[in-house]
């Protein structure tokens, strides 16, 4: 078992480039099977979902090259299999292999996906969007099937907003005869960077990014090359760090408008941001206040970053409040924080902490990808010797994690420990 070890009180100090997004490259990747032909994607991160998404596509077929950060997707030998169980679920995105293999072939057997275990997240919405457009879906042995005999564009309203359903839908509905029309569609950035790969390889989509989302069938695709968007919460994460150590770091190769919502918070507390084209630089302070937080869909601020957020308020003067409106499981990484010296009490989809206490280095377990984030955070801050587990939650999302911490003066490095019985 590899475990990760900080050595906190060094303040980060620096420049890092951020990586393409997560959230589009497990998207991105399933759509390319629309095309059969070689679709080429561009600035992915070096992470294991997209190593892991890449086998999945190997196994039904596809040939799939990775080099880099570049992957060569050719699914023109591609056939349909039914994939119940295996990699499909080690992470949470394998659900795209639904609307990706429904529009390619009218058909798809995937098992119920994986990834961070952040209590109920349920697929209906999802679903509902499939059955709108002619299919028909059962539950079996643990695997849905999906069939349609001919997809047929149709209105859509999701009850609640959801970056994934609107993903999948889009998916399915690019291959429908007509025009869907997905109201209360997500506004994510994600969203906007799939539609423009879809776009690109033949699609008809406008109106990503708004919450109408209007979808013309055709009949086929065509190969492409694309090149994925900066993650936003790579980019936050480390806007957090450097406020939580009292460092100085520019962060490149981000899309400022995409961290709005995060740069406004860290305003509110006394962070000094200084916004460029391409970059912004975070200057920590000696003090800061508490503030309240409520995570909403974008343009609101981000899930993702709600636990990183929950570590840095260890430090601000005063009661802080972050509120989870969308995964109410969220905040696995509290007792952890605790165990840090950290004064969190959850009450209900709340997070109530209070401020001004330091942090020390203990064992400490990261229990999903963004828990692990807010870890490192806390033991970038923390007095001593910080020991993280379960670091592969940590790798599924963020890539060369510690080399771009490092090169800004953090103090950390990997062991790999053998558990005794």
């Amino acid at each position: 078992m590899e475990k990760l070890f900080i050595k906190g009180g060094q303040k980060l100090q620096g420049r890092i480039q951020i990586n393409g997004a997560k959230n589009s490259a497990v998207a991105l990747i399933p759509a390319a099977i629309l095309a059969a032909s070689e679709v080429i994607l561009d600035n992915l991160p070096d992470i294991s979902d997209v190593r892991v998404y890449g086998e999945i596509l190997e196994e039904l077929g596809a040939k799939v090259a990775l080099d880099g950060e570049t992957m060569r997707i050719d699914s023109t030998e591609m056939r349909l299999r039914p994939m119940p169980n295996g990699k499909v679920k080690q992470l949470r995105a394998s659900y795209y292999l639904m609307g990706a293999m429904l529009g390619r072939f009218g058909k798809a057997i995937i098992g119920m996906p994986g990834g961070c275990n952040l209590g109920p997240r349920p697929i209906d919405q999802h679903i509902k969007g499939f059955e709108a457009l002619g299919a028909v879906l059962t539950h079996e042995q643990g695997a849905l099937h999906i069939q349609a005999d001919k997809l047929v564009g149709t209105k859509i309203y999701l009850d609640v907003v959801s970056v994934g359903a609107t993903i999948n839908i889009m998916l399915a509905a690019c291959r429908a005869q007509g025009t869907t029309v997905i109201e209360n569609a997500a506004k994510e950035p994600e969203i906007i960077d799939v539609a423009t790969l879809l776009n690109a390889m033949g699609a008809s989509i406008k109106g990503a990014g708004t919450d109408v989302i209007r979808i013309k069938g055709v009949d086929s695709f065509h190969s492409c090359r694309h090149s994925i968007i900066p993650d936003r919460i790579e980019a936050g994460t480390y806007m957090i760090a450097a406020a939580a150590t009292g460092g100085d770091v520019t962060i490149d190769n981000i899309i400022p408008r995409h961290l709005e919502s995060l740069t406004a918070k860290l305003r509110e507390m006394n962070v000094e941001i200084e916004e460029e084209d391409d970059a912004l630089r975070v200057k920590g302070q000696n003090g800061y206040r508490a503030i309240d937080i409520k995570t909403l869909p974008y343009p609101g601020f981000p899930t993702d970053l709600q636990q990183p957020m929950t570590a840095l308020l260890t430090a601000a003067e005063g009661t802080s409040i972050v509120t989870d409106n969308i995964y109410h499981a969220r905040f696995k990484h509290v007792d952890h924080l605790i165990n840090m010296g950290a004064k969190v009490k959850v009450e209900g989809r709340s997070a109530v902490i209070e401020g001004r206490t330091p942090l020390y280095g203990v064992r400490v377990t990261a229990t999903d990808l963004r828990a692990g984030a807010a870890l490192v955070i806390a033991g970038l801050m923390g007095d001593g010797v910080t020991e993280i587990s379960g670091v592969s939650h940590i790798d599924r999302g963020y890539s060369r994690l510690e080399e771009k911490l490092i090169s800004l003066g953090a103090q950390m490095w990997r062991e790999r420990k053998i558990e005794s019985a």
